[in-house]
């Protein structure tokens, strides 16, 4: 295996898809944009040229004299693992921002689901992120109930963001070309969130239990989560759902309403 193969990384060479890509970031000169895996440039150049601010974060290090030989006033590259980085200290030098805050990047897939979690907690931090994903993956954040591709993520990001999926790109405008197609998304955060939570992590947590065997009934998940079968049955009456529901098939209300009820039930038996 190459280096590049083990950090996952795979180059935009077409110009036409890094040309939709800036579209959908569409940088304005009072921009702060933060960039997820540099690379060799390819976006970060145009973005550097058109933002007000870019910062650039590469993990390989191979790469970073190359990102840094253009010297771009406006250009902050820095080596390291964004997965470690302390977001709001990345910022910190530029707060207040006059303008918006973006993050955008063509991620490599070993990293993508660990850094769209750490934007659902860091969710206040940007006004725009725009992630170049792979299809699978990308599909799974945008989908609405009743898809084969609605899942916990679906739900998670819909509550907190407008979701959308632009396009979708074939293996052969990267180098080398994965195996798999990409897909390009933008996430906007909503003025306020669609429903209220009252214990996030929790809700997290039920919510995988309720999908972990999704071709299963909603009741046989959630007597693995440790309901009796009383509370459930009350609990799907309760929330006008049937007790031959399956996960996909359930709206977000329906699985927020049926948390907060069985929470109930767990504290007031």
């Amino acid at each position: 295996m190459t280096r590049r193969q083990a950090l996952g990384q795979h180059f935009l060479r077409s110009q036409r898809a890094l040309t939709q890509i800036i579209e959908a970031i569409s940088p304005q000169p009072d921009d702060l944009i933060v960039e997820i895996g540099a690379g060799k440039g390819a976006l970060t150049f145009p973005l550097a040229l058109r933002g007000g601010q870019v910062i650039a974060v590469e993990k390989d290090t191979d790469l970073i004299p190359f990102l840094t030989k253009k010297s771009l006033p406006n250009l902050k590259v820095i080596q390291g693992d964004i997965l470690r980085l302390d977001w709001e200290k990345l910022l910190a030098p530029y707060h207040p921002w006059k303008g918006q805050v973006k993050l955008a990047g063509n991620l490599p897939y070993s990293i993508s689901s660990p850094v769209l979690f750490r934007v659902l907690e860091k969710r206040t931090l940007f006004s725009l992120i725009v992630f170049l994903l792979q299809r699978e993956v990308a599909e799974r954040v945008c989908a609405r109930p009743g898809s084969k591709d609605y899942a916990p993520l679906s739900i998670f990001f819909n509550i907190f963001y407008e979701t959308n999926l632009v396009r979708v790109f074939p293996p052969h405008v990267f180098a080398p070309p994965p195996q798999v197609q990409s897909a390009l998304i933008t996430l906007r955060p909503r003025l306020r969130p669609l429903y209220q939570i009252r214990d996030w992590r929790r809700f997290q947590d039920f919510l995988r239990g309720c999908f972990r065997h999704r071709r299963k009934l909603l009741v046989n998940n959630l007597k693995r989560l440790g309901y009796e079968e009383k509370q459930i049955t009350e609990a799907l009456t309760a929330t006008q759902l049937s007790p031959t529901v399956r996960p996909e098939q359930v709206a977000e209300s329906g699985f927020i309403d049926l948390f907060h009820y069985l929470q109930g039930e767990r504290k007031h038996p």
